[in-house]
């Protein structure tokens, strides 16, 4: 038999028992549909991840006070943003300083509920160099960071009520008026959290020491790594094991990275299903064996060899299974578009898994095949024409 006639043969076989069929191929078809869509999924968050990244920047790294070695909270020096500026590289440097204030919307809420905001004193710089933007209002500048002014950031806004510019907060023993607010910042979600100051008015009005509590610093692609290496010495020279460097872009890389082991425990459940449906189509070949004994003696007595009757019952097992698989790839792809869509991601389905899933419903279709195949061509013509 040529292709064809192959092929022609087989689907005939399939035509003659349709449900059984489509139960069979159903389990094929949910293994590669889960297989496809986890794939799918975990691409297009990638991708996603990807373009979050080149709009955010990997060049931003951050400088924090470790501890002692007597294991006590170290400082940084006042002059330890100056410092990091002269860095070669560095393109911007802003800072923020722990007052240690709370804020309140008045002065007749308790003092202990401090709706986990925190009271910060930034430079003017700061908002440039994290490549944040205003909600509304503005920002602090050399002018308005002498007085009792604030600018809040997004989940500050939502926590003390505050609903436009212009309002007061209560901070220390007295009122700071509200004149920006931030949209959100997701490499410093830090901010988000905080109720910043300006740099002497917090020294002013809230006792602030100046020791800036983290420094925020953006150079440029090329020379990140080393001005990652150079700052901790730079900014305490005295004492550069006090002082922890850090890349807020690597929380996102570390993120995608823990995705990738639940998407391996799902590729694990769609293999398993996919063994499932395997079993499913070797059940429903050798139940085809029993039930077509004597078509299979017909087919010997007129002159078909065993290898042809080998490879019938093993084309049907391929069919069978190429008929689930390209439901399932179908279904993964419509699953991973939906979802995409759904998140607000671009949709990403790599072709290596739709080969995939093809490849890997001919080894099931071989596999589940073979044994009912090898059956069927062992039958003596004489036996199966006489079996009920």
């Amino acid at each position: 038999m040529n292709f064809g006639d192959l092929v022609r043969v087989g689907l005939a076989g399939l035509r003659a028992r349709p449900g059984r069929v489509v139960l069979s191929a159903l389990g094929i078809a949910i293994g590669i549909a889960t297989m496809v869509a986890v794939i799918g999924i975990s691409a297009s968050s990638k991708e996603q991840l990807l373009r979050r990244l080149d709009r955010l920047g990997t060049n931003l790294l951050t400088v924090s006070p470790g501890q002692t070695l007597a294991g006590g909270q170290a400082e940084l020096p006042t002059q330890a943003t100056a410092m990091a500026g002269r860095i070669a590289g560095v393109e911007s440097v802003g800072a923020t300083g722990n007052t240690g204030k709370s804020v309140r919307r008045n002065q007749h809420i308790d003092k202990a509920i401090t709706g986990g905001l925190s009271v910060l004193a930034a430079e003017p710089r700061l908002l440039a160099t994290l490549g944040g933007s205003l909600h509304s209002g503005t920002w602090l500048n050399t002018a308005n960071s002498r007085y009792p002014a604030v600018v809040l950031g997004s989940m500050a806004v939502t926590r003390l009520g505050v609903s436009k510019v212009g309002e007061q907060v209560w901070i220390g023993d007295r009122w700071f008026t509200v004149i920006g607010t931030l949209n959100s910042m997701e490499l410093s979600p830090e901010i988000d959290r905080s109720v910043l100051v300006g740099w002497e008015a917090a020294h002013t009005y809230l006792a602030f020491d100046r020791h800036p509590s983290v420094i925020y610093e953006r150079s440029t692609d090329a020379a990140v790594l080393t001005v990652q290496t150079l700052l901790a010495s730079t900014v305490s020279p005295q004492h550069p094991e006090e002082v922890q460097v850090s890349r807020p872009s690597d929380a996102l890389t570390a993120r995608a990275d823990a995705a990738g082991t639940f998407t391996g425990l799902l590729l694990g459940l769609g293999a398993v299903a996919l063994v499932v449906g395997g079993v499913g189509v070797a059940n429903t070949m050798v139940i085809s064996v029993l039930e077509r004994r004597r078509e299979i003696g017909l087919r010997r007595s007129l002159g078909a060899t065993r290898g042809q009757v080998r490879i019938q019952f093993l084309a049907e097992s391929w069919l069978l299974s190429l008929l689930g698989g390209a439901a399932g790839a179908l279904l993964g792809a419509l699953a991973t578009s939906a979802f995409a869509t759904y998140r607000g991601w671009p949709a990403v389905i790599p072709f290596w898994a739709l080969g995939g899933a093809v490849g890997a419903t001919l080894v099931i279709g071989t596999v589940a095949g073979l044994y009912p195949a090898m059956r069927a061509a062992r039958l003596s013509p004489t036996v199966a024409l006489t079996s009920h």
